[in-house]
């Protein structure tokens, strides 16, 4: 975008003083009238290991398959020399290790070679820790990180050798230091002495995690988390709570504990579109429930899990069988309760004891539990009751959400709506995967909604465009058109989560997705700014916002406009939010009415999103192409009069003196 297009975007948009000849539309603030308290939930993330979101991507573990745990016990892994696959290891839930043995000549090598996840990301002068669970006597195994592809003199980045020195099980650790940065490094182990060495749970980490966690996660993912002022994060999943069979549901009971006894488990995502089909895609709970739990309190967010109902995926399973029986929902119930245990128990109970042995004795302030992901039919809510009367009985004060079904209207949703009424849960989870023309209609969807009945938690949504299911700026920008009618229905809507989070580049299977990254880098999708923005910009309170007596949600005679306005009671400030989705500049002219003795100040602070390129992108070579625009703009007396540019989202922020 040229300078001079800027200057004048923004002079337009944020600035202008004497409107067009064009009639303004005109927006009545009734900045008296406060309604629905915000509630801090209200905008938040939902993380499901979708597109390589956890191993390869949120968690910082940079090999794979560590415990030789996969079907294919070597996948992952180049074997050279001797190397035999054992199952008699010391953890009784991952038995699987290598013995790395005598080649036979001492110019021959026995080792392995690990490719990681699309190559082993490494940053110039940062450090990596090896550690490894390994039993020999007196045997020394070399560790380098290579480049596979090299031309040069060397493939060999750095190294370092340990030596095996107990014939019991001991872990032991080595820290490198990469001297230059490489995206696509490999491990390489040589056994580096006679004798056999057993080798388990072989991993390397950056020492740099997420606020220097030995078992952590990625930095800059979770910058880009923190960075939206989340109120809630949803996990862990998604379609991985029901699992292909319920026998690979998640269970998050494998999920917690040490990390090398943690079971490996299936991922749905493996298979579920044989287009974008990864085999080698699993989930080892290495990122589980005790590390999705310290995040959300990293984040600031409250900690919403998902529990199976005892349905497996209904899109995959017609006969009733693969589901359990309603008659043996006992431990999947028990599951839930032990769950709300983990979270909240204090250290006298089995759970609770288990959180604070692993380094969190203060318990976690669980609210909220879900209870099955999209599930529909009768045989929902009638499974459902079950965990609500067991819930209710043992944690009184925990909100329990269900779901309305896989769609966001139709026969299943027009169906479990009023189950979830009859079952009183707190909070019903719609789901919606829409094209352009469904969020440029429903700007007002939530303005009708029963008030007396459960609030609505909008899970998962996100704009597909039609042949464009990327994140283009035109999708965001009827994103936040339909967030307006969020923000208004804030005592409908409690909370509301863009789906899905996280992507890999060379390993998606899902699209569009907010943030992507590769190896080393990370960008933040302009479907994230709007999230950034309505996160930065949620205020306390609604206030009413119309214009010629109706809420301004894109109706016919509208122009194209959306808008919502709130009050921010730590600022003392009103924020206004206007999104134009036609091809057309508007001038709008807002009044506040109702101010009595309060005074407007004379400046407010003009936030705009804007793209000459609707079907522009942020991308990895270029992330910020499409970003907020930040400027003042003058207030007379109780009146902002502006001119709202073509395909922009604008915030208007306007302290009270």
């Amino acid at each position: 975008m040229k300078k001079t297009t800027v200057f004048s975007l923004m002079l337009s948009a944020c600035c202008f003083a004497g409107l067009s000849a064009q009639e303004a539309n005109h927006f009545v603030v009734k900045a008296n009238k406060l309604g629905a308290e915000i509630q801090p939930t209200m905008y938040g993330h939902f993380f499901e290991d979708i597109n390589y979101g956890a191993d390869g991507g949120l968690y910082a573990e940079l090999i794979k398959n560590r415990s030789f745990e996969f079907p294919n016990r070597l996948q992952g892994w180049k074997t050279f020399g001797k190397v035999a696959v054992l199952d008699n290891g010391p953890f009784d839930r991952n038995p699987h290790y290598v013995r790395l043995s005598n080649p036979g000549h001492a110019h021959k090598r026995t080792g392995l070679e690990n490719e990681g996840f699309f190559g082993i990301g490494l940053k110039a002068n940062e450090k990596y820790r090896f550690s490894v669970w390994a039993k020999g006597n007196g045997q020394k195994i070399l560790v380098e990180l290579i480049d596979p592809a090299s031309m040069g003199e060397t493939q060999v980045m750095v190294s370092g050798e340990i030596e095996i020195n107990s014939a019991d099980w001991k872990k032991y650790e080595l820290v490198l230091t990469a001297p230059q940065t490489f995206a696509k490094a490999h491990l390489r182990i040589f056994l580096a002495s006679g004798g056999d060495v057993d080798l388990e749970h072989v991993s390397l980490f950056p020492v740099d995690t997420w606020k220097g966690r030995e078992n952590g996660l990625r930095k800059d993912l979770v910058q880009a988390l923190v960075d939206t002022k989340p109120g809630v994060f949803r996990f862990p999943g998604g379609c991985i709570v029901e699992g292909t069979e319920i026998d690979d549901r998640y269970q998050w009971k494998n999920s917690v504990g040490p990390v090398e006894n943690r079971p490996l488990n299936s991922n749905r995502w493996e298979y579920t579109f044989p287009h974008r089909y990864y085999p080698d895609y699993h989930q080892t709970y290495g990122m589980g429930f005790y590390e999705l739990f310290l995040l959300s309190e990293d984040m600031g967010a409250e900690p919403l899990p998902i529990v199976n109902v005892g349905l497996a995926c209904q899109y995959q399973n017609d006969d009733p069988k693969a589901h359990v029986p309603v008659d043996q929902l006992d431990s999947y119930i028990q599951d839930a309760l032990d769950l709300i245990e983990f979270a909240n128990g204090d250290e006298s109970t089995e759970w609770g004891k288990l959180r604070a042995d692993m380094g969190h004795p203060a318990p976690f302030n669980l609210k909220f539990i879900g209870v099955g992901n999209e599930q529909w039919g009768p045989e929902y809510p009638e499974r459902l009751k079950y965990f609500v009367d067991a819930i209710r009985k043992a944690y009184p004060d925990i909100q329990i959400i269900g779901s309305s079904g896989p769609n966001s209207e139709g026969k299943d949703f027009d169906y479990l709506w009023p189950e979830m009424k009859k079952l009183k849960v707190d909070l019903v989870d719609e789901h919606f995967y829409r094209p352009e023309d469904w969020f440029l209609k429903s700007g007002n969807r939530y303005d009708n909604y029963d008030r007396k009945g459960p609030k609505v938690f909008a899970g998962e949504y996100a704009c597909h465009g039609k042949g464009k299911k990327w994140n283009h700026f035109h999708a965001s920008l009827l994103e936040a058109a339909f967030l307006t009618g969020v923000e208004r229905n804030a005592d409908v809507v409690y909370m509301a989560t863009y789906a899905p989070l996280l992507a890999h580049v060379e390993g998606w299977q899902w699209r569009p997705d907010l943030i992507w990254f590769d190896n080393l880098r990370s960008v933040r999708s302009c479907s994230w700014h709007v999230q950034y923005l309505y996160g930065h910009n949620k205020g306390t309170q609604v206030v009413p916002l119309l214009m010629d007596g109706k809420a301004v949600s894109g109706q016919a005679d509208q122009n194209g406009l959306f808008a919502s306005a709130v009050w921010d009671e730590p600022t003392k400030s009103y924020i206004i939010k206007v999104v134009n989705v036609s091809d057309k500049a508007q001038p709008v002219s807002i009044e506040f009415d109702g101010l009595k003795k309060k005074k407007l100040a004379e400046q407010a602070t003009c936030i705009l999103f804007h793209s000459d390129e609707p079907d522009a992108e942020n991308t990895l070579d270029n992330p910020n192409l499409i970003v907020p625009k930040e400027s003042k703009v003058s207030v007379e007396g109780k009146n902002l009069q502006a001119e709202i540019g073509a395909q922009t989202f604008a915030i208007y922020r306007i302290a009270v003196q």
